[in-house]
């Protein structure tokens, strides 16, 4: 079988080796595909791997040569996979290989909130602290997260070890199912009491029509107005432009995002303008090591697939 990596770069700016992948089989590795050379790239090719590369019905339909779609991420909301299975093609995933990256990135997100530790890093280098009259000073109320509750949407070993985390830090945790059918979840009464009381919303859930847009102003307006919002799962589980009114506004006191709808972001995003919003380039699982790890697990899903055993299905 021959094997094509339509956007290699995302994942492996080349400081991880390809060499276990293309062991497997004959393999063409692009750093990037656009839409106008998907269809040219796919043919001939029964395996193919996209990371973020939109894998329509009608492409689906046109590449009958395909047997296997394999998804170096965790999120395959970009495969059509009801398509994928009415033609008997495979279509597996890595889940969870980010859970320690993202739960460590969530916390690197809210200590930059709660402790302010680059704005004092800049405010030093400018030379306030040599013009200080005392021994120490802040810029902005720094906060203790012991006592505090953080409410996690989403389980599974990444939301497990934000808890553990969490715990660790003195802070209550509770954690939200998110399964993909079902009503949206923003309308279950655990969720929005879970809003309430909340601190510290972490967003950890896969995008599901039970997700799509599940903060909103609705769900904002039952967060406290101190309260922080952490997104390291999908752009689209939050209704922007609510949310850049509820920054404005101070219904809530912070957001920390390190996914937007729009990925790259958009130069007029008008989140990039929102007040005490950080902004990060969906980076929680891109640490080497969670890298590796997902190339390790890309390989064994390749190599499992070419053995007739399949795993990591996503159906």
């Amino acid at each position: 079988m021959k094997m094509v990596v339509l956007d290699g770069y995302c994942k492996n700016h080349g400081d991880i080796s390809w060499t276990p992948l293309t062991a497997l089989c004959e393999t063409v590795i692009y750093d990037r595909t656009t839409l106008d050379e998907l269809t040219d790239r796919i043919q001939g090719f029964e395996i193919v791997l996209s990371n973020k590369v939109p894998i329509s019905a009608e492409l689906i339909a046109q590449n009958p040569q395909l047997r296997c779609i394999c998804i170096p991420a965790t999120g395959y909301d970009h495969v059509d996979c009801v398509a994928a299975r009415a033609h008997g093609i495979t279509v597996c995933n890595v889940p969870e290989y980010g859970a320690y990256s993202v739960a460590q990135h969530v916390f690197a997100l809210l200590l930059e909130i709660t402790n302010r530790v680059s704005l004092h890093d800049v405010s030093v280098r400018a030379g306030d602290w040599c013009d200080c009259l005392d021994f120490c000073y802040w810029k902005a109320p720094l906060h203790e997260l012991c006592g505090k509750t953080m409410v996690i949407f989403g389980d599974g070993c990444k939301s497990d070890n934000i808890a553990n985390i969490a715990a660790a830090f003195g802070m209550h945790t509770l954690t939200i199912p998110t399964p993909e059918n079902g009503p949206p979840i923003a309308q279950s009464k655990e969720a929005r009491a879970a809003f309430c009381c909340a601190d510290v919303v972490v967003l950890n859930c896969e995008l599901s029509p039970s997700t799509t847009g599940m903060v909103c102003a609705d769900t904002l307006h039952l967060m406290k107005h101190d309260a922080t919002l952490i997104n390291v799962s999908r752009g689209a589980l939050i209704v922007d432009a609510d949310l850049l009114r509820a920054l404005k506004e101070g219904t809530i006191g912070f957001a920390a995002l390190d996914a937007v709808t729009h990925e790259p972001i958009l130069p007029d995003d008008p989140l990039l303008c929102a007040p005490n919003c950080i902004i990060n380039p969906h980076i929680a699982g891109c640490t080497v090591e969670c890298r590796q790890k997902l190339m390790d697990i890309t390989v064994q899903n390749i190599r499992a697939f070419l053995a007739g055993t399949p795993q990591n299905l996503v159906y």
